[in-house]
């Protein structure tokens, strides 16, 4: 999925982090799957490192925070198991209400002990879910089926979502513990959610509770749950991730007495699962190193595929906006004030933002991304501020970049002016329209005759095309010419032009476009 023609892989074991950091140096990406520990060592070790794609949902087993100071984009597979881990965690759940693992182990051992191991229905049970993404919506919509009532404690999900599928919004866990006969978790493990099911938790739940963890070890205080259980507030839980991974000999779960059933961390381990979330890093991958953006980027928040939709077709002419403005600034950037107008004004403009971020830092820093842009903003102080306006002109969306420095202001403001045609309309007070291309010349000169051909043709004389001119005035004696080349232009051309009589001064430009 990944093999191209500049790219080549690898598939190496499972290291140790010595190991790691030894064999990452010549590598460009690096996909792992859970065992893997991605650390800061190992990441400041991959100095060519562009991207870690880790084949399932969690990425705890990756340093994010690292990663994303050194610009290397994380990402996971938030989608590929999510049916996995909802049937599994349904599966705990009925396995534990009936005892069925216990039953297993006693009818293969030759007895029939019937009545030992009588269940409980889920049919008219209250289930509560922590957490409705998708995984949770999809074990609600399960439950529902099954004819079981479920409320949903969410703070990142509205009340309407919770009940346009058919369950209950409960807006804090105060009201949430004592409610439930059965209680699931599908959340993130964060400060927030560790230890979020612990001793004072569990004693305000209802007696004879039932708990289902698929999520992630360390959400539920495993001391606390086995002390719950050996007591009978909690009569039975089913566990399949653990706060020490893969060695849970530690674990006080292990010795637990009551009905507890635990799975080596299954959730995403089907056949199906496996090989979806393989092929949609593997396609993440590929795009990233061919110069793409990544779908499900865990430390690019503001390329969210929900985010990134309404302003997908201005985002290379955003990126050229901030490389073309920090190009014709002088001196030291202090603040940066974007403005996007017209239809812009009603969306969410914040993957724009990213896009001139990386434009601005790119024309005077190496290794700049979506990732790191906006982190070096904050590390070199500079103020970045924004608005909207619904007013546009005569476009339908403008973005205009003004850049304040010790010493001047500059400005750049770009527009589509039809579907996917992106024009420069305004370099500071001069208004214009012309397609920002990879190699550009700016020219302000006195507006007299014989110009354009007295630039032509030093143009001419070192063999550089003229793909496009646009010559433009402002208010007085003065105009501009910008102009398109096939090729960059070098010092010694632009020193010759500024020689000419009337031309005020030359400078070059080069855009990613």
């Amino acid at each position: 999925m990944i093999e191209g023609e500049d790219i080549e892989v690898d598939i190496l074991p499972t290291m140790s982090e010595d190991e790691l950091c030894k064999a990452i140096v010549d590598y460009d990406a690096l996909m792992i799957r859970s065992e893997t520990k991605v650390t800061k060592k190992v990441l400041e070790a991959g100095k060519k490192l562009k991207i870690v794609g880790r084949a399932g949902v969690g990425v705890d087993n990756v340093d994010v925070e690292t990663a994303t100071q050194q610009g290397v984009i994380v990402v996971n597979s938030p989608d590929g198991n999510t049916m996995a881990a909802a049937e599994h965690t349904v599966a705990l759940m009925l396995s534990m209400a009936r005892n069925i693992p216990a039953a297993v182990a006693s009818t293969k051992s030759g007895l029939w002990e019937r009545s030992k191991f009588t269940g409980t229905e889920v049919f008219g049970k209250t289930l509560g879910i922590i957490g409705l993404g998708k995984i949770g919506s999809h074990v609600a919509q399960v439950a529902l089926a099954l004819g079981m009532k479920v409320i949903v404690c969410d703070p990142y999900t509205s009340k309407e979502a919770v009940e346009a599928i058919g369950c209950e919004y409960v807006p804090h866990l105060d009201d949430f513990w004592g409610r439930c006969d059965f209680i699931t978790v599908h959340t993130p493990k964060t400060r927030e959610t560790t230890h979020l099911i612990n001793k004072n938790t569990i004693n305000r739940m209802k007696k004879g509770v039932k708990i289902v963890n698929c999520a992630r070890g360390g959400i539920i205080d495993e001391n606390a749950l086995k002390e719950a259980l050996e007591a009978g507030q909690v009569s039975a839980a089913a566990i399949d991730v653990y706060e020490a991974e893969p060695d849970i000999k530690s674990s006080p779960l292990l010795n637990a007495k009551g009905n507890i059933v635990l799975t080596p961390h299954l959730g995403a381990s089907t056949s199906e699962a496996q090989l979806n979330v393989a092929i949609d890093v593997a396609h993440q991958i590929k795009e990233v190193l061919s110069g793409g953006s990544a779908t499900s980027a865990v430390n690019i928040p503001s390329l969210k595929p929900e985010k990134l939709e309404p302003v997908k077709d201005y985002m290379q002419l955003a990126e050229n906006i901030g490389e073309l403005v920090q190009q014709i600034a002088e001196g030291n950037l202090k603040s940066i004030e974007i403005s996007a107008k017209g239809k812009l004004a009603s969306v969410d403009i914040s993957p724009l933002e990213t896009a001139i971020l990386k434009g601005i830092f790119s024309s005077f820093t190496d290794n700049v991304n979506y990732v790191n842009a906006p982190i070096l903003a904050k590390q070199k102080g500079i103020s970045v501020t924004t608005s909207k306006s619904e007013t546009s002109g005569d476009y339908i969306g403008l973005i205009t970049v003004k850049l304040i420095t010790n010493v001047s202001e500059s400005l750049v403001s770009g527009a589509l002016i039809a579907e996917n045609i992106s024009r420069i309309v305004k370099i500071d007070q001069y208004n214009t329209s012309i397609e920002p291309e990879k190699h550009m010349l700016l020219l302000p000169h006195e507006n007299k005759p014989s110009m354009i051909a007295k630039v032509a043709t030093v143009i001419g004389e070192y063999g550089i095309n003229i793909n496009h001119m646009h010559v433009v005035q402002k208010q007085g004696e003065y105009s501009m010419m910008i102009i398109n080349t096939d090729c960059a232009v070098e010092k010694e051309v632009l020193n010759k032009i500024t020689q000419i009589d009337g031309v005020a001064s030359s400078k070059y430009v080069k855009l990613s476009a």
